[in-house]
C-alpha cells in the first residue's frame, strides 16, 4: 500500500512540474543571475525601410533635358590655370593652382574655346576632357575685347566631340537655354533656365563694350565662365562670361557672348592669333576729352601712313603754333550707322571686310559731308 502510495505522489508530481511549465513561469538560477524559463516569441526584425512605390515615368520635357545632356557633356571640358613659381635657393619650379573655369571643344583639331578672363594672369593650363583624361593647352590667340580665347590640346580625335554650333540672330526671349560647365570647380554641372533678355551691353575684360549679348536667369556660378549656352537642340547660342551679383553667386542674371560674334572671333583667332578688323587708319580722340568738349561722334586725331582715311582725303585735329586747336573731322556714320563715340565705330567696323567699301559720313567746319572708302585690314 505504501509502494502504491509512493508511485502515485511521483506520479502526482511528474504532473505538476509538467504543467507547471506549460502554464506558468518559473525562475532558475544561472550561474546567480535569474532568467526567464518563459519560451520567448518569435522576434520580428525592427526596420523603417519602405516598400518601393510603382514606376513613375519621366515626361517628355524631363527626357529632352536629359538627353541633351548626355549628348552635349562630351563636348564640355574644365580648364585649370596655374603659375609656374621658382624657389630663389633650390631654384625648384613649383606650379600654383591660379583658378578655374570651363570650355568647350570647337573642333576635331583640338580647339578649345573659353574666356579671356579664364586664362587671364596664368602661366599654364590644363584642360580635363569629359572622360577624366588630362591635356596641357596651348593659347592660340585671345581677344580681351570680346573676352574670348582659344587654346589648343593635342589629344586624338575620337577623344574629341565639337558642340553644335546655332545662331544667336533669331533668339527670342522666352526661349529654354541650358548651360553647362563647373561652378565652384563641380564639373559636369547642368543649369537650366530661359532668355530673359536680349541686346544688353557689357563691359570686357579690355575695358570695350561687348553688344547684344544674351541676358538669362540659367544659374551661372564661378567656375561656369567659358562654358556654353544650349538651345532646346543643345546647339551652341552663346559663352557664359559674366554674372551680376554683389555676393559673388548666382543672382538669376548671368551674361553669355552671342555666337554669332564667337563664330567670327575665333575663327580670326585659329588662322591669324588674333583678331583681324578692318580699319579706315584713323587714331581718335580719347573718349573723356571728346566729352569734356562736347563732341558727339569720332574725332579723328592722326591718320595712319597709306591708311584708308589720308587716302580719302579725311582731316586729324591739329595745333597752331600759338596753341590753337583746329578740330579733325568727325565721322557721324558710316553706311547710315549713326557714330556718337569711338565705340560705336568699332563696333560698327567689325561688321565688315577688309576690302569692302564703305560711306562715311563726317562733320568739317561745321558742316556734314560724305566720302567713301575701302577698310583695310
Amino acid at each position: 500500500m505504501k509502494i502504491g502510495n509512493i508511485i502515485i505522489g511521483f506520479l502526482l508530481i511528474g504532473l505538476g512540474v509538467f504543467l507547471g511549465n506549460k502554464f506558468f513561469a518559473t525562475k532558475t538560477v544561472n550561474n546567480g543571475e535569474e532568467a526567464s524559463t518563459i519560451s520567448p516569441k518569435p522576434k520580428t526584425e525592427s526596420t523603417h525601410r519602405r516598400a518601393v512605390d510603382s514606376v513613375t515615368y519621366l515626361t517628355n520635357s524631363e527626357q529632352a533635358t536629359i538627353d541633351l545632356f548626355e549628348n552635349s557633356a562630351p563636348s564640355v571640358c574644365f580648364i585649370t590655370t596655374l603659375n609656374q613659381q621658382r624657389d630663389y635657393w633650390s631654384r625648384n619650379i613649383t606650379e600654383i593652382p591660379a583658378g578655374s573655369g570651363s570650355g568647350f571643344i570647337w573642333d576635331t583639331d583640338g580647339h578649345i574655346i573659353t574666356n579671356f578672363h579664364v586664362l587671364q594672369n596664368a602661366t599654364k593650363f590644363k584642360v580635363t576632357l569629359s572622360d577624366g583624361s588630362a591635356w596641357d593647352g596651348t593659347v592660340i590667340g585671345v581677344e580681351p575685347n570680346k573676352d574670348l580665347a582659344v587654346l589648343k590640346i593635342e589629344a586624338p580625335k575620337d577623344k574629341l566631340k565639337p558642340i553644335p554650333v546655332g545662331r544667336s540672330s533669331n533668339l527670342k526671349v522666352g526661349q529654354s537655354v541650358y548651360a553647362i560647365g563647373n561652378p565652384f570647380g563641380l564639373d559636369q554641372s547642368l543649369t537650366t533656365g530661359v532668355i530673359s533678355a536680349l541686346g544688353r551691353e557689357i563691359t570686357s575684360v579690355g575695358g570695350r563694350p561687348i553688344r547684344d549679348v544674351i541676358q538669362t536667369d540659367a544659374a551661372i556660378n564661378p567656375g561656369n565662365s567659358g562654358g556654353p549656352l544650349l538651345d532646346s537642340g543643345g546647339r551652341l547660342i552663346g559663352v557664359n562670361t559674366m554674372i551680376y551679383s554683389t555676393s559673388g553667386a548666382s543672382a538669376g542674371i548671368g551674361f553669355s557672348i552671342p555666337v554669332d560674334e564667337v563664330n567670327w572671333v575665333v575663327s580670326d583667332l585659329i588662322k591669324y592669333g588674333e583678331v583681324k578688323r578692318p580699319k579706315i587708319g584713323v587714331e581718335l580722340l580719347p573718349p573723356q576729352y571728346a566729352q569734356n568738349w562736347g563732341i558727339e561722334g569720332a574725332m579723328i586725331t592722326g591718320l595712319l601712313p597709306n591708311g584708308s582715311a589720308k587716302m580719302a582725303g579725311l582731316k586729324p585735329l591739329e595745333q597752331t603754333r600759338n596753341g590753337e586747336i583746329i578740330f579733325g573731322d568727325i565721322i557721324t556714320a558710316v553706311d547710315g550707322n549713326p557714330i556718337k563715340s569711338n565705340n560705336d565705330l568699332f563696333l560698327i567696323l567689325e561688321k565688315y571686310n577688309a576690302g569692302d567699301e564703305v560711306e562715311i559720313t563726317y562733320i568739317r567746319d561745321e558742316k556734314e559731308k560724305k566720302i567713301s572708302l575701302v577698310l583695310g585690314d
